[in-house]
């Protein structure tokens, strides 16, 4: 194929053009496009997908360097279903993912790929999970005959020739092959190899089974070799927080898809905070291994932002807003007249006529909404003004403090400090969360996400818990863990803690824990704040709901710790035995 003499300009690594050409001699592409991440490729290839259809172009003057993109509507999200781990044995994967002998899903795979992409072109991809020279980055080369995950890699990944640089002549890069076939959900599979590195996605074109840097690679292959590299691939979120004197004190975060980690990561201090400063390093997934100081280091191996857009604004997250306003390229939220964006819960006035994210008019009668509820945009993260100077250190950031966080409308209080390591992992395993549109499932429905990993673990949760409870014996001076609830309401159904830049309030306590700064009160489930350490000025008509939110019925939390049992059981084979002791105390606390 005289389209792969072209690898010469970008790789002389033999084993990447050797597995590409294999790759295209089963998928039978017309083309080869090998990307190189140059500025003239970005637009010849955005020219590209408008001329397709793939993108429209939105207002420049509102929007300059955006694009807009619609899915199929079967197509919307995550498809847990399809997701596949495929390891040796069924116990590796353990039961709380789907299993598929490898052997078996590669055949089935390769003959949905054979041919797949005739009439079509294929990319190739290159691209870094993590900064430049980092000894924790990872490269990938991903084929895909979608230009719009070109594109979206492009802003998501350190993208082009500067991959080839670091792999150099080694094979130690991810394989990810990605064609959409036609998009229908009974031909769809994202299946994982973690053994082989490799993942392949098939009958999909929705960003979360398709930019396979992302969930796919970060966190599904990444927490496998993690384990055999003794380092953690995390489903969270890292900050920086600077006080008014510049001691920075970086955070890490696992909350649940949708859950407000990208609003967390990017909060503006309210005014009674004069003088502090946050700091993004990154919004979803961190990447952390033990330094030589015996502290724990994580990097953001992303490079920008895959965020929900309903619900964004410039009350719940005004960087967010200022990110998006260029080079950002929106997918399934709708369209003003004058192309622009708007989604539910965006500023302003509703307005009076909107085209809906499935192409049809819509106007605010309108029964169904006009943005999908998991609309996103990819936005570059040096768009960020508060990104942090540190996103592109090789070595990463030290932690101080790990946060876990879910969706609970009851029961679990707006913060806690864990008593140690080992209760923290019980209390990041046994996180429940209401369920989110970020993936297919019942709005609402409450189940565990222990660390905000169900989905995304690459084998068996149980082993990932022991490596957990491991990594204390590689951390001299391990982080203090936290549990946070922002989405605690009343009888009535309205939220007891206003949120948003008030979490500064909670992260301030937080941070001066970690300093060990300020008291804290004993109870059955931890430390939490005494009443003088903990900053309500210029919310104290918010103090009887604080104490609500605080509260902690007995009542509740021994129905709490028997539904854990459903998570228990189904793991108990390979559960540890720390995790069986730590519930036991609970009990006995409560």
């Amino acid at each position: 194929m005289k389209t792969l003499e072209l690898a010469a300009q970008n790789t002389q690594n033999s084993n990447v053009t050797q597995w590409v050409e294999e790759m295209a001699i089963l998928c039978k592409p017309d083309h080869i496009f090998w990307c190189n991440g140059s500025d003239m490729e970005k637009e010849e290839l955005t020219c590209e997908a408008v001329d397709k259809g793939v993108l429209i172009q939105l207002n420049q003057q509102k929007l300059p360097g955006c694009y807009y993109h619609r899915s199929n509507p079967n197509d919307v999200a995550r498809v847990e279903q399809c997701t596949f781990i495929c390891t040796q044995t069924r116990e590796e994967a353990g039961p709380t993912n789907n299993w598929a002998a490898p052997e078996e899903m590669y055949r089935k795979l390769y003959g949905l790929c054979e041919g797949s992409m005739q009439g079509r072109t294929m990319y190739v991809i290159p691209y870094l999970m993590g900064p430049i020279g980092s000894p924790m980055t990872k490269v990938g080369i991903e084929l895909t005959d979608s230009i719009y995950v070109v594109l979206n890699m492009r802003i998501m990944t350190r993208m082009g020739n500067v991959a080839y640089e670091q792999l150099g002549d080694s094979k130690d890069f991810n394989r990810g092959l990605h064609t959409m076939l036609d998009v229908n959900p009974d031909r769809r599979y994202i299946a994982h190899f973690p053994q082989d590195n490799t993942i392949i996605s098939v009958g999909s074109a929705y960003g979360g089974n398709v930019l396979l840097g992302k969930k796919c690679l970060a966190l599904r292959i990444g927490s496998f070799l993690g384990r055999k590299e003794q380092w953690m691939a995390e489903h969270m979120l890292i900050m920086g927080v600077e006080s008014p004197v510049g001691e920075k004190t970086y955070v890490a975060a696992a909350f649940p898809s949708a859950c407000g980690k990208t609003n967390f990561s990017m909060l503006i201090p309210p005014k009674q905070f004069q003088g502090w400063k946050i700091w993004t390093v990154g919004d979803d997934i961190a990447w952390m291994k033990p330094g030589p100081d015996g502290r724990l280091y994580a990097i953001n191996p992303e490079a920008g932002y895959f965020g929900v857009a309903p619900g964004t604004n410039m009350t719940s997250n005004p960087n967010a807003m200022k990110t998006i306003q260029r080079d950002t390229i929106y997918t399934n939220v709708a369209l003003t007249p004058d192309l622009d964006v708007w989604w539910e819960g965006k500023d302003g006035p509703v307005p009076p006529k909107l085209t809906d994210w499935k192409g049809n008019p819509w106007t605010p009668d309108s029964k169904e909404k006009a943005a999908h509820p998991n609309s996103r945009f990819t936005a570059p993260m040096h768009n960020n003004p508060a990104l942090a100077k540190e996103v592109d250190d090789p070595q990463g950031v030290p932690i101080s403090a790990i946060i876990f966080g879910g969706r609970r409308a009851s029961t679990i209080p707006l913060i806690y400090q864990t008593f140690n390591w080992i209760h923290g992992v019980y209390v990041g395993a046994t996180m429940g969360s209401e369920m989110t549109a970020a993936a297919a499932g019942t709005i609402g429905q409450v189940r565990r996400d222990p660390m905000a990993m169900l989905p995304f673990c690459g084998y068996n949760m149980g082993d990932y818990f022991t490596h957990w409870l491991k990594m204390r014996k590689h951390i001299k001076y391990p982080p203090k863990i936290f549990s946070v609830n922002w989405f605690r309401k009343d009888d009535r159904g309205h939220f007891l803690w206003p949120g948003f830049t008030e979490n500064m309030r909670v992260l301030k306590w937080i941070v001066d824990r970690c300093h060990g700064r300020c008291a804290a009160q004993e109870t059955p489930l931890g430390w939490v704040p005494k009443a003088e350490d903990f900053d309500m000025e210029g919310l104290e008509d918010h103090l009887s709901k604080l104490n609500e939110a605080q509260e902690i019925d007995l009542e509740e939390w021994k129905r709490e710790v028997i539904s854990q049992d459903e998570l228990f059981i189904k793991l108990y084979p390979d559960l540890p035995r720390e995790l069986i002791f730590q519930r036991e105390l609970l009990i006995a606390r409560l």
